[in-house]
């Protein structure tokens, strides 16, 4: 089975690392020509610098990058024990609560974006889990 590396393009690097290891508990992981690794317990981060307005795909240069809030069909879950404290952690090293708290089935999910308009879940599953939807195949 291949390892996921998770790739987040920021245009500030230190404020990018500030935040993911505040919000997050990351530990910094290597150090690379210009952009830093992030260690989670079972993920890497790569944190990724570049600039507001530069093409995001070469082939496609009239896609450009930008860091307002905006919408990926791929965003991050952070899995967390307790939702309310994860809350205020991503909150005081500086993310944006969209929304309330939706309940669902399998646990309760918290939405956000970071400082660069990249949009994450906090969610705390219950006892559950995702077997509380889950249908056999």
């Amino acid at each position: 089975m291949p390892n996921i590396l998770v790739n987040i393009d920021v245009p500030d690097l230190v404020q990018a690392q500030h935040f993911y290891t505040a919000a997050f508990d990351l530990k910094p992981g290597r150090r690379f020509e210009g952009w830093v690794e992030l260690i989670a317990a079972d993920f890497r981060v790569y944190l990724l610098p570049n600039a507001e307005g530069s093409p995001a795909v070469e082939s496609q240069p009239v896609v450009r990058r930008t860091f307002t809030r905006h919408w990926t069909p791929v965003h991050l879950d952070f899995v967390v024990e307790a939702l309310e404290p994860s809350i205020q952690r991503v909150l005081e090293a500086g993310a944006i609560q969209e929304g309330k708290i939706d309940v669902f089935p399998y646990g309760r999910l918290a939405y956000f974006s970071d400082p660069f308009g990249n949009g994450f879940c906090l969610l705390e599953f219950n006892q559950q889990g995702y077997d509380a939807i889950a249908v056999s195949v």
